[in-house]
């Protein structure tokens, strides 16, 4: 397939675009369709995804020699470590979790450590709450386009119940689903693409994958789920960038693995 045309830069900053040239697939699926449109989250929806949350980073950017505040919206993930453990009747209680994985380029423009980075849950909602986080670990640049945070106080299971983290490289033979506060989705609302593909390795990104997912301006950071074969929501990778038109790369987590497991508690 030959994506001859510069991708946007929905989930990077200003001005930064990528030519894509042909790309070689090396024995992955090959799926070019374009994936449904997404669904806005709501009571209905798969419950794991109220572990994605919304990310306010406030920024500095120099322009013609003047600083100017920078605001990132973006999208990021409640992770834990993937055990055996479950929640429910006869389940066994997780633990708090206090971790979370969004984006690099998310984290860019943050030089002020006075100002804090903002994780928020189930934003848009009655239940909507914040919390303070700060940077633990990043790739330092868009070809390894991730990050793991801190928030400064642990959410609770009985809250919102953290996704295990998928314990192998994502099956490219399995389907995934992608989720972020897309800009777009009726005022910047919770939304996802319930089933879509991956398609093929990413040529700009070392080890990324590019996929036939539909996602939109704020959506960087998200999550990129797959199911395990007994249904088990894992979280696979990290939202990187896409064209908003059925081309959308992510980073998987097996690329950070060990920066995950430094940091997860």
């Amino acid at each position: 397939m030959l994506l001859s045309a510069p991708l946007p830069s929905f989930f990077s900053p200003p001005g930064r675009q990528f030519v894509f040239a042909v790309a070689v697939y090396l024995a992955l699926p090959l799926n070019t369709a374009y994936a449904a449109p997404r669904e806005v989250f709501n009571n209905e929806s798969p419950s794991w995804l109220r572990a994605v949350g919304k990310l306010h980073v406030p920024g500095v950017k120099y322009e013609s020699g003047h600083q100017l505040n920078h605001r990132e919206d973006c999208s990021a993930t409640l992770v834990r470590k993937a055990t055996s453990e479950t929640t429910g009747t006869g389940g066994v209680k997780l633990p708090p979790a206090n971790t979370i994985i969004t984006a690099w380029h998310c984290l860019e423009f943050y030089r002020d450590l006075s100002k804090t980075i903002t994780f928020t849950l189930l934003y848009g909602t009655q239940d909507s709450f914040s919390v303070a986080a700060y940077r633990l670990a990043d790739g330092g640049g868009m070809n390894s386009d991730w990050a793991v945070l801190r928030l400064v106080q642990a959410v609770p299971a009985e809250r919102v119940a953290a996704l295990a983290v998928h314990p192998a490289k994502a099956d490219t033979g399995r389907s995934i689903i992608m989720a972020g506060y897309s800009k777009k989705s009726e005022g910047e609302r919770l939304s996802y693409d319930p089933q879509c593909s991956i398609t093929g390795l990413s040529l700009r990104h070392t080890g990324g994958y590019e996929s036939n997912c539909n996602a939109l301006k704020g959506a960087s950071g998200g999550a990129v789920v797959q199911l395990s074969a007994d249904g088990k929501p894992l979280l696979a990778g990290v939202v990187s960038q896409g064209n908003g038109e059925g081309l959308s790369i992510f980073v998987p987590v097996d690329e950070f693995r060990s920066a995950i497991r430094a940091n997860l508690k």
